[in-house]
């Protein structure tokens, strides 16, 4: 992330535990620059199936008091404030202003007619006793058209789709649909989270290095243009926030970056952690804090909801790889630890098999070596449900992208870096490598709201109790 400006105020030795060298800035600085969260929130959602009706059935149900938003660190996360010894520890959502989940109003688009209702029936993921006590809610919401090219989801196709003289008049089209949203729903504020399909695999080119070059492409139908990009630039152009649940390149590309600074709207992405990869960035800084050597880790995962029938084209599966591979080599860091983990054999392999729904199953095998180079293994096999995983992090991050956007210091970035601990690979400034460790993100993420609030950082340092 972008080096936050340092209030000119004189330094202090810490008080709690914290680097000596943060200096200390004024509460009323910070916290007075971030805009109160009046009105609704308008949630707008491209593709409308496991994952985003997992995610406003579970806002749904939270809202009636029939179920926990379990998973959500917004909802239910605490934050230390001072020292260990100061006892103070609020709700995250009681130390920062977030919107509220009975100001959410949700939309999307989607290539298939059903409701969100008849969505979340046909995924299969929550029961349908649940689902029948929020259908009111849910059959309210029914999908705009979708931009949509079969050309990169080769594996579904629907009906409920736009046409547009070319890729530029799509993304006209999308932006009225998003000032209709905001008008029909009354929301003061949107945000927009990428929870379709991953696409296939696409190189940064030409097409992606300006705004100026982005809109040429757009005109001219550049095959190097996907649909969620077309997304994401009526998204910006709109002042809207967005978020990039998938692999896809997206607003990865300078093009975004440039058109998300100047119009000052925050930015994240990409590939929401859910499972596996969740796994990896707990156990890889486990064994490299310990300096435990990795000969080879092998990862399989079997699944047979929308996803694992798009991943089974080698298009979108490779999109996926290129995600689920790099947390490994950034935690790991074998250019430091060549004896270590300089020759890892690492793979990873997704099955689309039906029978498993959105349950999916990740296997790993992991071979490690430890004193003297003796060999030994750990084998973690996690049955988990991909889209109960994924709906606690999509609603974190709709309420903390529309943080970003009502402070001026952090919208000015673009690109929400201390967003990465709900990422596979996260988003960077360009030529910065990315944190992977889960834990090193959560710290990330809470010192930035600790730092937004005029709070002293915390680093664990803790010399203070001893003097």
């Amino acid at each position: 992330m972008a080096k936050l400006k340092k209030p000119p105020k004189k330094a202090r030795m810490a008080t709690v535990e914290v680097n000596s060298s943060r200096q200390a800035h004024s509460e009323s600085a910070h916290d007075h620059a971030i805009a109160p969260a009046k009105g609704k929130l308008g949630v707008m959602i491209p593709g409308m199936g496991a994952v985003a009706t997992t995610f406003v059935a579970g806002v749904e149900a939270v809202r009636k008091g029939i179920a926990h938003p379990i998973g959500s660190l917004t909802q239910m996360g605490t934050i230390r404030l001072g020292k260990r010894t100061d006892g103070r520890s609020p709700k995250i959502k009681e130390f920062v202003p977030l919107a509220g989940l009975n100001d959410l109003v949700f939309t999307g688009w989607d290539i298939f007619e059903d409701n969100m209702y008849a969505a979340a029936r046909n995924a299969g993921v929550l029961e349908r006793d649940l689902l029948d006590k929020v259908k009111g809610r849910l059959s309210a919401i029914k999908p705009m058209k979708a931009v949509f090219d079969h050309n990169y989801v080769k594996k579904i196709d629907g009906p409920n789709v736009k046409k547009g003289k070319n890729k530029l008049d799509l993304a006209e089209q999308l932006r009225q649909d998003i000032r209709d949203f905001k008008k029909s729903s009354g929301a003061s504020r949107l945000v927009t989270i990428w929870c379709a399909s991953t696409e296939t695999f696409i190189e940064p080119s030409a097409a992606h290095q300006s705004v100026k070059a982005l809109e040429k492409a757009m005109k001219e139908n550049d095959e190097n243009i996907a649909p969620s990009m077309i997304y994401a630039y009526a998204s910006l152009m709109e002042g809207v926030p967005f978020a990039n649940g998938a692999p896809n390149l997206t607003v990865d590309v300078p093009a975004m970056l440039e058109l998300s600074r100047e119009r000052e709207v925050p930015i994240c992405g990409k590939d929401f952690k859910t499972g596996q990869t969740l796994i990896k960035t707990v156990l890889a800084p486990a064994f490299k804090a310990r300096l435990l050597g990795v000969s080879g880790w092998y990862s399989t995962n079997i699944l047979g909801n929308r996803d694992g029938e798009v991943l089974d084209d080698p298009g979108s599966f490779k999109t996926k790889e290129e995600s689920k591979l790099g947390a490994l080599e950034h935690i790991l860091q074998p250019a430091l630890y060549p004896e270590l983990y300089g020759n890892i054999f690492h793979k990873v392999r997704i099955n689309y098999y039906p029978p498993r729904g959105d349950n999916k199953e990740g296997w790993d095998n992991i071979d490690i070596f430890g004193w003297l180079g003796y060999p030994m293994q750990i084998k973690v096999d996690f049955l988990c449900r991909d889209s109960i995983l994924a709906a606690p992090i999509v609603l974190d991050l709709v309420l903390f992208l529309d943080l970003a956007q009502r402070t001026p210091e952090l919208r000015r970035l673009g690109i929400q870096e201390w967003l990465s601990f709900y990422f596979k690979s996260p988003m960077t400034a360009p030529g910065l490598y990315p944190e992977h460790d889960l834990f090193i993100q959560l710290i990330k993420l809470k010192n930035t709201l600790r730092y937004l609030k005029g709070e002293e950082l915390i680093t664990h340092l803790g010399l203070e109790y001893y003097d």
